[in-house]
């Protein structure tokens, strides 16, 4: 029985890591120990005894619980292992669930593997058509629906992107070597190093730079799938331009700019997500947006900075503060940028309290789901705020079925 009951521990620890979890081999001998106990009467101590030891951080506990459920689930396999470690009996199986976020991701890791001495058909008759429509497919996907590997397709897809062109004119000059406007002040210096006997004029011209971008991500439980693939967003943004300043928040807002200058994506998420204890908790716009209002507007938004608020707007605890942040924050930046994930449902309405609170005080209302969606905001930011994402839209669609009836 020992050796059925390492070989499924193993098979169930090395699917768990095909679906991206971090499982090594101790933790699969801490399981197997753990099993090999005998102490454990039901499913359910089963499934939070194998939990605590293969679950290291909480936003994994959506796929191991899915793992869980498609491995064991094979002709009671748990059962009969239970069975024969303990006298009692255990309970029934679970009812099915429906699928989440993820499930592609565990369904692959249960695949079995391709054969390596197969080649791969019709290898050389790959054209250029296939890869575009390939390439397009992934970019109307919904990151919530996306395998493992579709994922890190499309990281390597962000970090490629083309990055806004929204470089503004500052009142601060530049030299340059012709222009309209002639430098006085270089021109007499240049004068006096050849004794005066020549004068040849220097020009400047007005220097432009990109404006800070401020980004406020919500992280709680129900922007999980998302903010992690925007983070990967700002850590492309972060490498590219000097002035990227990065928030996180849920029920407290957290700075995490220095932990994405990170090089390696992974490790800057990694590193911001240690920082942030509260990721994938509940949500506190109102309480963030007031701390960041108070502590940080001065420091960072300085010099017509453009604020990206990445958040659904679902506020738990509705009142007047939302409003008032929201307006106070809108004052301070030259541009408010709201990324809504619920936009990729065609019958979404601004129905919802927290999010009619809201849009009265951004520039630009736009969805943030799929890689087409990135590509859109790149470009909105290179030119002016379209009629199109106007919020006020928004509302009066909202309002017209109650008008009607």
């Amino acid at each position: 029985m020992t050796g059925k009951l390492s070989e499924n521990v193993a098979y169930f620890a090395r699917a768990l890591r095909m679906a991206g979890l971090p499982v090594g081999p101790g933790a699969v001998v801490e399981a197997v120990e753990a099993l090999a106990e005998g102490a454990l009467g039901e499913r359910d101590d089963v499934y939070w005894a194998l939990h605590a030891i293969f679950v290291k951080k909480h936003e994994d506990s959506a796929i191991y619980d899915q793992a869980f459920r498609l491995f064991w689930r094979r002709r009671n396999l748990i059962e009969k292992i239970m069975a024969q470690m303990t006298p009692t009996s255990p309970a029934g199986d679970r009812q099915p669930v429906k699928a989440e976020a993820g499930a592609l991701r565990v369904a692959e890791a249960f695949a079995p593997p391709a054969r390596d001495d197969e080649p791969p058909a019709e290898l050389t008759e790959l054209t250029a058509r296939l890869t575009v429509s390939d390439r397009e497919m992934l970019k109307s996907r919904d990151f919530a629906q996306m395998s493992a590997a579709e994922i890190a397709r499309a990281k390597q897809l962000i970090a490629e992107l083309r990055l806004p062109d929204d470089s503004i004119t500052t009142r601060r000059f530049k030299p340059t070597a012709r222009g309209r406007n002639v430098d006085l002040r270089q021109t007499l210096r240049q004068s006096l190093r050849g004794g005066g006997g020549s004068i040849d004029l220097a020009f400047r011209e007005r220097r432009e730079v990109h404006p800070p971008i401020v980004a406020l991500v919500d992280i709680s439980g129900s922007m999980a799938e998302y903010s992690r693939i925007f983070l990967h967003f700002l850590h492309a943004l972060t490498e590219k331009r000097r002035r990227v300043h990065s928030f996180v928040f849920g029920t407290r807002l957290t700075n995490v700019s220095r932990m994405l200058r990170a090089r390696d994506p992974d490790e800057a998420l990694a590193l911001a997500g240690k920082a942030a204890p509260d990721w994938e908790g509940g949500t506190r716009i109102a309480t963030a947006l007031h701390e960041f209002n108070r502590v940080w507007s001065r420091r960072v938004l300085a010099g017509g900075a453009v604020v990206l608020l990445f958040t659904d707007g679902l506020e738990r605890h509705l009142d007047d503060s939302l409003a008032f942040e929201m307006d106070r924050l809108h004052r301070s930046c030259r541009q408010l940028v709201w990324l809504n994930p619920l936009l990729r449902y065609e019958a979404f309405a601004a129905r919802a309290s927290g999010i009619r609170a809201m849009l009265p005080h951004v520039d630009s209302f736009r969805p943030i789901h799929n890689l087409a969606a990135m590509t859109d905001l790149c470009a909105a930011l290179s030119q002016e705020v379209g009629r199109e994402n106007d919020p006020r839209l928004w509302l009066k669609r909202a309002q017209m079925p109650a008008l009607s009836a």
